[in-house]
């Protein structure tokens, strides 16, 4: 059999749900996933085997008007993805339905010159009615080789999905070892679950003001890792509520993602967390740099 294997972009506007398809698909928790819109800062690539075809599924931080040099760095890498990628995958709330960022997003599509495919996600939330005027509403706005509409929260139309992608995928040499999930470096994954809990355990404006960077890994001889990370934040104010009351919110944090990263390296973490307030750390390159980012076009 001729061996396969391509890069598919997964994009769309913040909160459609780009990071649970990526974890829904690969079946690891590769990319983190929160209620809350522009969770996902970087590029992170999940590893699919489908048969003997390897797919390379990239998502993408969802794409919106930027105000910061962090904004303009996520938009930038989203559609760096897209421009990069065998395929696109136009990933579309179908409960919010067609919405200015969505429409903004389709036109910029037009000028895309590889296959593009729509994607409805979340049609376990709204009647099946609603889905054909918001597939034509699309399509008046770009050209879609394919459509499909799935959940990705329930596994609902996915696996045909993969099937196709697997059948549209080119022909060439696997790029990564077939039992590898992605190439996110150990270091920075610890940085991102760390950060995820953070989105789910803190007040709105919290999550968007801070980053994480993880500081040192050291290899222990019992086979564990011990992890130390630093949470960047803009404000005092911040600070005071990432640590909580006697520290008791930073050590949930802490407890939480050591779990999750327990889980996905498959052996003891011994994860240490501090918490520093840095002004102006979304403008600074440096620290876009270490959260996997590339500086923004001027």
């Amino acid at each position: 059999m001729t061996s396969r294997c391509g890069f598919v972009a997964i994009v769309g506007a913040p909160n459609a749900g780009k990071s649970t398809l990526l974890n829904r698909l690969t079946g690891a928790k590769l990319s983190i996933v929160s209620p809350k819109a522009q969770t996902t800062r970087m590029r992170v690539l999940g590893i699919l085997m489908r048969g003997e075809v390897q797919i390379l599924l990239v998502d993408t931080p969802g794409i919106f008007k930027p105000r910061r040099r962090l904004d303009r760095a996520m938009v930038a890498a989203a559609w760096s993805g897209a421009k990069d990628a065998d395929l696109v995958v136009f990933l579309v709330d179908a409960k919010a339905g067609f919405t200015p960022q969505v429409a903004d997003i389709a036109e910029k599509l037009r000028a895309h010159t590889g296959p593009i495919w729509l994607v409805l996600n979340k049609i376990d939330l709204i009647s099946h009615e609603q889905l054909l005027p918001l597939t034509a509403k699309l399509t008046e706005h770009a050209a879609f080789v394919e459509t499909f509409m799935v959940s990705a929260n329930t596994g609902d139309g996915l696996n045909d999905l993969q099937d196709k992608l697997a059948a549209a995928m080119p022909a060439g040499p696997h790029l990564y070892p077939d039992d590898d999930l992605t190439d996110l470096p150990d270091r920075l994954l610890a940085a991102e679950l760390v950060r995820e809990q953070i989105f789910l355990q803190t007040q709105q404006e919290v999550p968007y003001a801070c980053t994480v960077e993880t500081e040192n890994w050291q290899e222990r001889k019992d086979g564990s890792v011990r992890v130390e990370a630093t949470v960047y934040v803009g404000r005092a104010n911040h600070k005071a509520i990432l640590i909580g009351e006697h520290g008791s919110r930073i050590k949930e944090i802490g407890a939480k993602a050591r779990a999750d990263l327990s889980r996905l390296l498959e052996r003891p973490v011994h994860l240490f967390l501090n918490v520093k307030e840095r002004a102006g750390w979304d403008e600074e390159g440096a620290r876009l740099r270490a959260i996997g980012l590339a500086d923004p076009p001027a």
